[in-house]
């Protein structure tokens, strides 16, 4: 019984650290070329920046590609504002459906 709670301690320790492991980053402080590369090392990033119409601050999970998301999800184009750019193309990760498979 102990080694099986053990194990069960375990196994949620170790699926919930890649979670808490990811780096946030301010995207507007950032040249494109910069947060892509952090995508592109890091494999997945949080990324924060202003909304465009209003004070909110908005913010997702940027990823390198598809495997970095559920495998129910798919990596498509998305575009974040940076210093130089105020539409940086990166991926992020969207459900997959009967209806756009991807």
């Amino acid at each position: 019984m102990r080694t099986a709670a053990a194990a069960l301690i375990l196994t949620t320790l170790m699926t919930a650290a890649p979670a808490a492991a990811i780096s946030r980053y301010e995207s507007p402080g950032k040249d494109c070329a910069a947060v892509q590369q952090l995508i592109a090392s890091e494999r997945a990033v949080i990324l924060r920046y202003p909304a465009r119409s209003n004070r909110l601050v908005l913010y997702d999970r940027y990823v390198s590609d598809s495997a970095q998301c559920d495998a129910s999800d798919y990596a498509v184009r998305a575009y974040v504002p940076t210093r130089d750019n105020p539409l940086c193309p990166v991926y992020n990760c969207k459900p997959s459906s009967v209806f756009n498979p991807h």
